[in-house]
């Protein structure tokens, strides 16, 4: 799907994706991948949610979001809370969202000026 954007200020934006990659300032990528306003951060070791671990969510905390969407293509998992309770005890909050809505959402977050990070995991492409 292509998405539609409206500048801001030379922020990393999502121009498009599908179940197999993403469209980054219209560039494709094809591997799982982290993205913020000013930063682009390429082949993030991660290909499956259920192998996600507490440190990964501290890890992306790190990074000093306002929020973290992880997007996941194909069928949205569950996510455990207890993985991230310690991010949303220090304010940060966290989504786990199917792949175009967590595309969608995150244009719209970092358009207002919002500090987004958007953790995209993408099928192994081995």
């Amino acid at each position: 799907m292509k998405l539609h954007l409206n500048s801001a200020s030379g922020a990393n934006l999502i121009s498009g994706y599908d179940a197999d990659h993403v469209l980054i300032n219209g560039r494709r990528h094809e591997r799982s991948l982290l993205l913020l306003p000013e930063t682009l951060q390429p082949d993030w070791p991660v290909v499956d949610f259920e192998a996600l671990l507490e440190t990964d969510f501290t890890a992306l905390a790190e990074l000093q979001p306002e929020i973290i969407l992880v997007a996941v293509s194909g069928r949205q998992p569950m996510p455990k809370p207890r993985l991230y309770a310690r991010l949303l005890a220090r304010g940060i909050g966290v989504e786990v969202m199917e792949l175009g809505a967590a595309c969608r959402t995150y244009n719209i977050l970092v358009s207002e000026g919002r500090r987004a990070l958007l953790a995209i995991i993408l099928p192994s492409r081995d």
